[in-house]
């Protein structure tokens, strides 16, 4: 069985529900991984409003599409980050309240643990997002920092997340973290660590990136590897690196994307240096029956064109599993 591809709704959220879900048809998509900003997805309407949720289903069936997940990562971003006023701009309204930084935390997990809630309402069980991070500003140790600085980060973020976990764990939801700069976990190692400051919590998981691991050097198709029961649910997006002018390093230089001098970029998938095939490849080895869900960024490319390019690419480079063991046929009869 083929996986969906889907397209998650994030960097689409300028427009309206209503007119992503029949472009979105158009371009090539079985289904949407929807963002909770924008319209996409009310957290808050899916709650308290009855027939919210009944509309986002039938609005998506109207044109063939069906929902396999719900994103919500700028607000996981605000649950363990040092808040400033970046944050602002990405929180609803009633989150940032006061601006207050531990108070926007709480909100925000709160607001999270609402997110499970309303998941299961629309019949989905992973949410992929961010958990934000109280150490990441420290990611160069200098001024010299020691394993127990960064150990109190861990140990916030079970503070804070564990019990946003058993809420996903009481409404039978995943929690699928986008491992990623910025981040608890951002390789290999610290999502190890963030999965042992949880206690190995079943409902926290990895939504599978492979572009931000593969620009800082870290063997993306391993980490399927190492993690085959915790990949909850798998985005397809390219990068390539080693192409700037040797002006701008891995940290990106305070630059833009886009910016020609940048040592990585994110692109249009099957245009980036990703190995996809040995991606797909690893998928079936592990197990994974989840969607393929397009996260579409290119700086310099046509979004449209972009995305409709990358969902033919992704079902063309997509294969059913065998059910056979292919040289069994050699095996003499002995009946």
């Amino acid at each position: 069985m083929l996986r969906p591809i889907t397209l998650f709704t994030g960097q689409w959220a300028d427009l309206p529900l209503a007119e992503l879900a029949p472009l979105a048809k158009q371009m090539g998509f079985d289904g949407l991984e929807l963002a909770c900003w924008g319209d996409h997805f009310d957290v808050q309407r899916a709650l308290k409003e009855d027939g919210y949720v009944q509309s986002v289903k039938d609005l998506l069936a109207q044109h063939g599409l069906k929902v396999y997940a719900i994103g919500n990562h700028l607000v996981g971003q605000a649950i363990c980050d040092l808040i400033d006023e970046r944050h602002k701009s990405i929180v609803p309204a009633h989150v940032w309240g006061d601006g207050d930084a531990e108070g926007v935390r709480q909100r925000a997990a709160q607001e999270m643990m609402d997110t499970a809630r309303a998941a299961q309402k629309l019949g989905v069980s992973v949410v992929t997002g961010f958990t934000g991070s109280s150490v990441w500003h420290s990611i160069y140790a200098f001024p010299p920092t020691d394993q127990a600085y960064w150990q109190r980060g861990f140990d916030d973020f079970a503070k804070r997340f564990t019990p946003i976990l058993d809420v996903f764990e009481e409404v039978g939801v995943n929690f699928a973290l986008e491992v990623h700069p910025t981040e608890i976990a951002f390789d290999t190692t610290t999502a190890e660590r963030a999965l042992e400051a949880v206690g190995q919590h079943k409902r926290f998981g990895f939504n599978y990136d492979p572009s931000h691991l593969a620009y800082q050097g870290v063997d993306y198709v391993g980490f399927l590897r190492r993690f085959p029961d915790r990949i909850y649910h798998a985005h397809i997006k390219d990068v390539w690196w080693n192409h700037g002018s040797g002006e701008v390093g891995v940290f990106g230089g305070h630059t833009t994307f886009g910016d020609g001098r940048r040592f990585w970029d994110f692109r249009s998938v099957g245009r980036g240096d990703v190995n996809f095939e040995a991606i797909i490849v690893a998928l079936h080895d592990i197990g994974y029956a989840g969607p393929l869900s397009i996260e579409w960024e290119d700086a310099r490319m046509d979004r449209v064109f972009g995305a409709t390019e990358s969902a033919a690419y992704t079902r063309k480079l997509d294969f059913p599993a065998s059910d056979v063991v292919f040289d069994a046929a050699f095996a003499k009869d002995e009946a």
